[in-house]
């Protein structure tokens, strides 16, 4: 009987649906809660203001209940508990602080293994699938000799550096690892590192924010990468040609303020171009595991489960338009009424909102974004 199933029977199914993006996600359950949101894209209830343009889009709502009725929320939950895959909404006592402090959070995780190995000290190693030997053994090491050091090594459990790194973690026999993927986390992707999941959600933990048995689509891996940069104290790239998704997760580290180190490589390698070019631009570069252990030690922002807001703390002009929203979803013309403001001091207000992570935008409609206990704090809101 679907009335007897948690809520994060529905979770796990909506973030299952063809279509649905984090942000989608994340405006769903924030306005109707998982079993309310599943009856709200069938139909069977009336849809918040802020989520009825999303609904109206008739590409996404069709994809919605067509999925939907091949991923019944009962079917999806009987996978979840025969793979021992918890699932945890936001706002859940379970659900990483660090994470859940992160303006992108995803609004539902799936996880196997154990979480609580997040309260150690943590780096990211990542590069790219096509790695060198040098590379691949350099990333073993640093994996091997950092987990030994304990530091919890996270990485994507890609082809090449991801791989290496955590087979140099299991071999250390060190601080257990932690994986974040861009499958279901009963998917192994590729099908040959399925031994070295099975490694990693046995001795750690393996992260998703897809439920039991989603394929690996292409899109779903620039997305996995802003949770593996937010859950990192420290992301070094080993590496990385001067496209692809190593520089997505650059990219995301140090939107969140978050330390990237490089290892420097020769101009005649491709697989360093990117690398290179960091150091550049003024990454640390890394030759060994010492040049990582200092680097964490020079900030202790991120550390164990602290809550961290990396966004820039709004002017105070901005501050007076962002407290207007009272946490409400807002159309612009109730934001200029609360704020007393004109049209085009607002309007410029909310691009740099938004463009700082404290507001989205949807169809007409803004909400402002996930506010942790810091950033109330500095915002004295």
């Amino acid at each position: 009987m679907t009335e007897s199933l948690p809520a994060e029977a529905y979770a796990a199914a909506l973030a299952g649906l063809s279509a649905m993006t984090p942000a989608r996600l994340r405006l769903l359950i924030a306005h109707h809660g998982p079993a309310e949101a599943w009856s709200v894209i069938n139909g069977r209830s009336t849809p918040h203001p802020a989520v009825a343009p999303l609904l109206a889009k008739r590409d996404v709502i069709d994809k919605f209940r067509s999925s939907g009725a091949e991923r019944h929320p009962a079917l999806v939950w009987d996978r979840c508990v025969r793979t021992n895959t918890v699932v945890l909404i936001i706002g859940h006592s379970d659900y990483p602080a660090l994470l859940a402090a992160d303006y992108a959070a995803p609004s539902v995780i799936f996880v196997r293994g154990d979480l609580s190995i997040l309260g150690h000290r943590r780096a990211g190693i990542i590069g790219t699938r096509n790695a060198t030997e040098g590379g691949r053994r350099l990333a073993y090491r640093l994996g091997r000799e950092l987990s030994q050091a304990g530091v919890v090594v996270i990485s994507g459990l890609a082809r090449g550096i991801d791989g290496a790194a955590h087979r140099g973690v299991i071999d250390g026999d060190g601080v257990p690892p932690v994986a974040v993927v861009a499958s279901g986390p009963d998917v192994p992707f590729p099908s040959d590192h399925a031994r070295l999941w099975a490694q990693v959600i046995e001795r750690g933990a393996l992260i998703s924010e897809h439920p039991p048995g989603s394929p690996p689509y292409a899109e779903f891996f620039p997305a996995r990468n802003r949770i593996l940069a937010a859950l990192s104290e420290a992301l070094i790239v080993v590496e990385s040609r001067a496209k692809g998704g190593s520089m997505i997760t650059v990219r995301e580290a140090m939107r969140r303020q978050i330390d990237v180190l490089a290892v420097p490589g020769s101009p005649l390698n491709k697989a360093a171009e990117g690398t290179n070019q960091i150091i550049a631009d003024g990454a640390r570069p890394v030759c060994d595991t010492d040049d990582v252990l200092v680097a964490l030690g020079l900030s202790t922002k991120r550390q164990g489960q602290l809550v961290f807001d990396p966004r820039p703390i709004p002017s105070e002009g901005d501050q007076r338009i962002f407290e207007a929203f009272g946490g409400d979803a807002l159309c612009l013309d109730e934001i200029v009424d609360r704020a007393a403001l004109s049209l085009a001091d607002v309007a410029m207000a909310l691009g740099r909102l938004e463009a700082n992570g404290w507001i989205v935008a949807n169809g007409g409609w803004f909400e402002p974004m996930g506010v942790n206990t810091l950033a109330i704090d500095r915002l004295e809101v």
